[in-house]
């Protein structure tokens, strides 16, 4: 604000529309800001499905038949071993999955601070004006 007091009516109004200007800039900035981080969350996501993926398939094409030969001498079948084994990398590429999903969800990339800003701002505003 302005250090001396509008005269009129006219001054007042263009000091009102300043301020909107400014303060629009200033929300616009801030929208830009806390996208960009949300989609950088969203690339986290995505990194950690690639990741659970190559942890998966390195896991099941370099452990699966040593760990099904020796679970086969153990049980002494090797279709139980095959499908205790096959259950233990389903479990853990269910987990990758599900936690790689929940960073990449909706309310991830939603811009909150930019609207409770907005919010804010409207309540000051409508308390200056009544």
């Amino acid at each position: 604000m302005s250090d001396r007091q509008p005269q009129n009516i006219q001054g007042l109004l263009a000091e009102a529309m300043r301020e909107s200007t400014d303060l629009a800039r200033k929300e616009m900035t801030l929208f830009k800001t806390e996208v960009s981080q949300n989609v950088r969350g969203l690339f986290v996501g995505v990194a950690l499905i690639v990741l659970a993926a190559v942890f998966g398939i390195g896991a099941i094409v370099l452990l699966t038949e040593s760990l099904v030969d020796w679970l086969a001498t153990v049980v002494e079948s090797e279709a139980l071993a095959a499908l205790i084994v096959a259950g233990v990398c389903l479990v853990l590429a269910v987990a990758f999955g599900l936690w790689g999903r929940s960073k990449m969800s909706a309310e991830a990339l939603a811009p909150t601070r930019s609207a409770h800003s907005l919010q804010r701002d409207a309540a000051v505003l409508s308390e200056r004006v009544s």
